[in-house]
């Protein structure tokens, strides 16, 4: 009878490869993140505002607008009165990639904004049966800011609605596309929201959009621009907040 000595020896050669270039793919992948908060703020333009660093949120129990934190590591929210300074990266991007995790206080809204201009929507919208475009995961109108602010068109909607309830942490990943211009400054395509996962949900897929949102659609647009974080409108906590500067082809 033949040894089985060789031929589990060449089972456990053939496995050990394929965990090695498993993990080789997975590193690769890896590559190219920069968490913005590693290092504190320091990735951040300042103002900062009331921005605290925290170890976990959770609701306040007699007030569900509002935020209990626990003091430590791991977390940022945007202080107790859950308005202050919106935060803008120092650094300028083009296509990117962003993951984050959030967590929304009962009825808050924020956002993340790609070149201060286009925005995803990061809202309380739990339990909604029809979302519009101010719901969590929509592409926020297009406005006008006076006499008084008011949207002028409905925006885009996510695709469903995704939105967990207030107190939990939610997950909210976007590849953006920048518009592209030509050799004279000309626009030849507009941005672009790739591809949207709001809490595994698909909402965005390559969703073009012809301007900026809210009242920053009449501005100009650029192939680079800073990420922006909306903290101004009640509170929102974050972690886990990385983006990966790419190049979406056409």
């Amino acid at each position: 009878m033949p040894s089985l000595i060789p031929w589990f020896s060449r089972c456990m050669l053939t496995a050990a490869l394929i965990a090695l270039a498993a993990a080789s793919r997975a590193g690769a992948q890896e590559k190219g993140w920069i968490d913005l908060f590693a290092n504190g703020m320091a990735a951040w333009k300042a103002p900062h505002g009331d921005w605290q660093e925290i170890e976990s949120a959770v609701l306040d129990a007699k007030n569900p607008r509002r935020f209990e934190t626990k003091p430590g590591q791991g977390a940022w929210y945007n202080g107790p009165k859950g308005r202050t300074s919106n935060l803008f990266t120092k650094g300028k991007f083009g296509d990117l990639e962003v993951e984050l995790e959030f967590m929304m206080s009962k009825g808050s809204n924020s956002g993340v904004k790609f070149h201060g201009h286009y925005e995803i929507q990061i809202a309380d919208s739990f339990g909604k049966k029809e979302v519009t475009a101010s719901d969590c995961g929509g592409v926020y109108p297009r406005a006008e800011a006076k006499p008084k602010y008011h949207h002028i068109d409905k925006g885009i909607p996510p695709k469903m609605n995704g939105c967990k309830a207030p107190g939990e942490w939610q997950t909210l990943a976007v590849v953006f596309r920048a518009p592209r211009f030509d050799q004279d400054g000309k626009k030849i395509a507009n941005a672009r929201i790739q591809r949207a996962v709001l809490n595994g949900q698909v909402v965005h897929e390559n969703q073009e959009l012809a301007t900026p949102t809210g009242d920053r659609w009449r501005g100009p647009e650029f192939s680079e621009g800073h990420f922006m974080i909306q903290a101004d409108h009640g509170p929102v906590a974050l972690r886990h907040v990385r983006i990966r500067p790419i190049k979406v082809q056409p």
